[in-house]
């Protein structure tokens, strides 16, 4: 059991470490279009990206596939970028609701992309563990509960900036995503293949 909570508390710090604030800024672009009254769709979002997310980790775990770090450290800052891009999207064509299954597929896949980010650190930490299920499931746990509160914590900040402040919703969609879209610009950058 103590291993099951040495991987939970990775997963958090996995997660919640500002130093790799990528997962923040992703978490956040993904959180962005949404408000407490359909907080349901976005958690479903970020389980499914845990779901993804875990599943490269075991991929690469069970020595199934692994992919060039390289190009998997460029292609998370263009997650963050295209979910940034779709809030745009979303907010200039004027839309009531976030449609579920684009969101959904693409959530998926960038989880996909993001799980193999972290995959040879995990796979490093996994190299003397017998049983890998165990370390998954505490390690998704972790994520999960971080990812929770992270989009809890964009929620309240989009209910006071929208419901106290009187900002329009749209406005706050779109400022929001171009800040975090210029955030993500350098990151890109620096892991732009040579």
């Amino acid at each position: 059991m103590q291993e099951f909570w040495f991987y939970i508390k990775l997963g958090l710090e996995h997660v919640l470490d500002f130093g790799a604030y990528d997962h923040i800024l992703f978490l956040s672009a993904l959180a962005i279009p949404f408000t407490f009254k359909s907080w349901r769709r976005v958690i479903v979002l970020a389980t499914i990206f845990t779901i993804a997310h875990c599943t490269s980790l075991a991929l690469s775990a069970f020595d199934v596939f692994t992919v060039d770090v390289g190009l998997i450290e460029f292609l998370i800052p263009v997650t963050i970028i295209l979910t940034g891009l779709f809030n745009l999207i979303y907010v200039y064509k004027d839309a009531k609701n976030v449609g579920m299954y684009l969101h959904t597929l693409a959530t998926a896949f960038f989880g996909l992309i993001h799980g193999f980010g972290f995959s040879n650190y995990f796979k490093m930490l996994m190299a003397e563990e017998e049983d890998k299920v165990t370390p998954l499931l505490g390690f998704a746990t972790g994520i999960e509960f971080s990812q929770v509160a992270i989009i809890l914590a964009i929620l309240g900040i989009a209910f006071l900036i929208q419901d106290l402040i009187k900002v329009k919703r749209t406005h706050f969609i779109a400022i929001a995503s171009i800040l975090i879209i210029c955030i993500t610009i350098p990151l890109l950058i620096a892991t732009f293949p040579n």
